[in-house]
């Protein structure tokens, strides 16, 4: 298998040409892409019928889907009131994601809200049974969820803290976002070291096959000196923001590994999506 390429949410160059979502599949077969993300971070909104008609579009056009869950969902809020919300916005996400036949569901992490980092990481696994009972309640449990690591210092969700997040059960599958561990490092983790020591790290908790398909964003990130990431920007951005996509493709190419990588570039994110599968081709086929 190979790994898969595709945007986050729709680029500006879609916009300005089509006015549905309903369009994207079919729009990304011929940009020659493999995958799409459904963005839900203001609140779970698509009608049943609209997710219903998405998911056959995607089908038709060979690209596959997920979808990103609210982005204020607080896996380490231990008020009972906030627990009962974030199973609630989760569920929302999976009964959208299992209508249009998303396979995966990214979930933020979490903020520290003050507290050490351990201590907000053993609440979020607390409210992440929580959210996982539910789902299997609800019998969307063949949903996968998808713990994201995140960019700014004071939230939770540096790699280990998401590897041990992941460590609950077999079904959860990391949402590593490149971009987010270079601009809470302040741009210490970039090029072939780094790349090699995460997904080295990766296989170490999960195990060659579950690490092998990770789900991934990545995007350039300009980030501040105390607190992180900043925003995001394009391939294309001067300034020296990173990380680099190229030497990360040439690891996991040579690596024969399958990860679903959702570019999430300011605008941007279709076309460094198609920039970063044929840099993983050029890899995998021997060209430089």
């Amino acid at each position: 298998m190979a790994a898969k390429f595709g945007p986050a949410g729709n680029a500006d160059s879609f916009s300005e040409t089509h006015k549905s979502s309903l369009e994207a599949p079919q729009w990304l077969r011929e940009m020659g892409l493999d995958c799409y993300e459904y963005q839900c971070g203001q609140g779970v909104r698509i009608r049943k019928d609209t997710a219903l008609a998405l998911g056959e579009r995607a089908q038709e056009a060979g690209i596959s889907l997920s979808l990103h869950a609210p982005y204020f969902i607080n896996l380490a809020n231990p008020d009972p009131e906030s627990v009962k919300k974030n199973i609630g916005y989760v569920l929302a996400a999976c009964a959208a994601a299992d209508q249009m036949g998303a396979a995966r569901v990214v979930v933020h992490s979490g903020a520290l809200m003050g507290r050490p980092r351990r201590e907000a990481l053993e609440i979020a696994k607390g409210g992440l049974r929580a959210v996982l009972n539910a789902v299997d309640d609800a019998g969307l449990g063949h949903v996968s969820l998808c713990p994201e690591t995140m960019g700014k210092i004071n939230q939770l969700g540096d790699l280990d803290e998401v590897l041990e997040l992941c460590g609950l059960d077999q079904r959860l599958i990391p949402c590593v976002d490149f971009g987010h561990l270079y601009a809470r490092s302040l741009g210490a983790e970039d090029g072939a070291e780094a790349y090699t020591r995460m997904l080295n790290r990766m296989e170490e908790c999960l195990g060659a096959q579950r690490a092998s398909a990770f789900h991934s964003h990545f995007s350039r990130i300009e980030f501040t000196p105390k607190g992180g990431e900043k925003c995001h920007r394009t391939f294309a951005d001067h300034g020296g923001f990173g990380p680099d996509p190229a030497p990360l493709m040439a690891l996991v190419a040579k690596r024969g590994w399958s990860p679903t990588f959702i570019c999430e570039s300011a605008g941007t994110q279709a076309e460094d999506a198609l920039t970063m599968k044929q840099l993983y081709r050029g890899e995998r086929s021997g060209e430089t």
